[in-house]
């Protein structure tokens, strides 16, 4: 159990300055944005584009690290009225759920549809859509990992008193 921390630990540590980084970027970029259509009339497709992508990769990134650090918003209105072996089933569930999902969805989805895009090319980047789109299946395959972490984390975990996970 502690090495599978360790590694959950040092993923989030990569991800976590791998959203920090991106995140700083689209600041650079959008005051950029902002400076060159306000201040020269002359606004640029090229940081418009990039900070739309940037934010869509941030936010898919964000979700995962949020999943993988277990605070991401549940209705925990049937769970938290559970307790014992009821509940620990029902973490357990809630976690193989979003490891189908995760996989159908974002892995095997994301995976079609970045093959299926790898011909187009953005507006202004000429880079192909693919490469904007393999966000998708890269934040499947770790949401999978957290989920599966998770799930052991709710096997080794007492549930014989009423409160949170």
């Amino acid at each position: 159990m502690e090495g599978m921390h360790k590694v959950r630990a040092a993923i989030l540590h990569v991800l976590g300055i791998f959203i920090i980084c991106l995140f700083a970027a689209m600041t650079v970029i959008g005051t950029y944005q902002i400076v060159t259509r306000y201040f020269f009339n002359r606004p640029s497709t090229v940081s418009e584009e990039l900070l739309t992508y940037s934010f869509t990769w941030m936010s898919l990134m964000a979700a995962a690290y949020v999943f993988g650090k277990r605070d991401h918003m549940r209705m925990g209105f049937l769970a938290d009225k559970l307790c014992g072996r009821a509940k620990k089933c029902l973490e357990i569930a809630i976690d193989l759920l979003v490891f189908t999902f995760a996989g159908v969805v974002m892995v095997y989805g994301g995976v079609s549809i970045t093959k299926l895009t790898m011909i187009q090319t953005t507006a202004s980047l000429r880079v192909p859509m693919g490469y904007i789109y393999v966000i998708v299946p890269v934040t499947g395959v770790l949401i999978m990992i957290f989920s599966l972490m998770n799930a052991a984390d709710m096997v080794h975990t007492d549930f014989s008193k009423r409160e949170e996970v």
